[in-house]
């Protein structure tokens, strides 16, 4: 148990180029004494989508190359990887001088990952991707309030990084007429069952470019406004249909927009012998406000 009364936090707003835009990030510092029960309750006062929290790592967990160590948390429970408090914490950490800028290492639930650390945001490199074959996408049509007239393709699939998407490709049109159900989002797509949540995509292939919403159902609300892991998927998903050479992808996606929180992120593909090589997924991060926040009873 701390024996703090407070500990210091921020807000961020990641994947933003302006503020009051992007996904908004409570980062708590100093938390090495707290439980997770204690976490959980934090994440809940500033109910956020997400609440990140860097801890100093063990002498073993540096030599292992881990530069700092990240549990984050969702009002509804703890999750082993997230982009935007990945995005958001590293970019907060080497503005600080906690760590330096360029490629430092995360540990994670989902393991040791790369992030790469600039003046203005941050990229982080995905763990280990997976793809499904194609599944029946009725049950999260019906979590978002679509119909299968709205999908561009009946080939719909489960892609993860470290959490699992559905993916939906869908006609620009059906963006604006989604209607999710929070009952069923909270029943099939919430963390930690077989699809985190619902990725609801219109692309562009020649542009290289996709609108998108994502649905889920244990952020406090149904709508992220953005979601690097689920970004992150996507292109995965993307290197799996093959719709990339060899060579080095790159991806834009616009979020946010229908809730007024316009985010954008960039994902590159490294693709090689038609596999998948590197996933990477980048943007801005920009500082809202700064405080303290008590110490919940353990």
């Amino acid at each position: 148990m701390s024996d703090l009364a407070s500990l210091p936090y921020v807000v961020l707003d990641v994947f933003a180029e302006r503020p009051f835009a992007g996904n908004p990030l409570a980062v708590v510092m100093d938390a090495e004494g707290l439980t997770g029960e204690q976490m959980l309750k934090i994440t809940r006062e500033f109910d956020l989508s997400e609440t990140a929290f860097p801890l100093r790592p063990t002498q073993a967990e540096r030599a292992a190359g881990a530069d700092y160590v990240l549990r984050i948390f969702t009002p509804g429970s703890e999750v082993p990887f997230a982009g935007h408090p990945s995005v958001g914490t590293a970019w907060w950490l080497a503005s600080t001088g906690q760590i330096p800028l360029g490629q430092v290492g995360q540990k994670c639930g989902a393991g040791l990952l790369p992030v790469v650390v600039s003046a203005t945001g941050a990229a982080l490199t995905a763990g280990p991707a997976t793809v499904t074959d194609a599944i029946d996408a009725g049950r999260a049509l019906v979590a978002v309030g679509l119909d299968s007239s709205d999908l561009v393709t009946a080939d719909v699939r489960i892609a993860s990084t470290g959490l699992e998407y559905v993916v939906l490709l869908v006609h620009p049109d059906a963006l604006a007429r989604c209607r999710p159900d929070m009952t069923v989002l909270r029943e099939e797509f919430t963390y930690p069952q077989a699809a985190t949540g619902i990725y609801v995509v219109a692309w562009n292939p020649e542009r290289r470019h996709a609108n998108a919403r994502m649905f889920t159902g244990d952020l406090g609300q149904a709508e992220d406004a953005a979601t690097g892991s689920a970004a992150l998927a996507f292109g995965a998903l993307l290197v799996a249909r093959g719709e990339f050479a060899d060579g080095r992808h790159e991806v834009t996606i616009d979020q946010g927009v229908e809730m007024g929180r316009p985010s954008k992120l960039t994902v590159t593909c490294d693709v090689a012998s038609a596999a998948l090589e590197r996933l990477q997924v980048a943007g801005s991060v920009v500082k809202i406000a700064e405080g303290s926040v008590a110490v919940p009873p353990a």
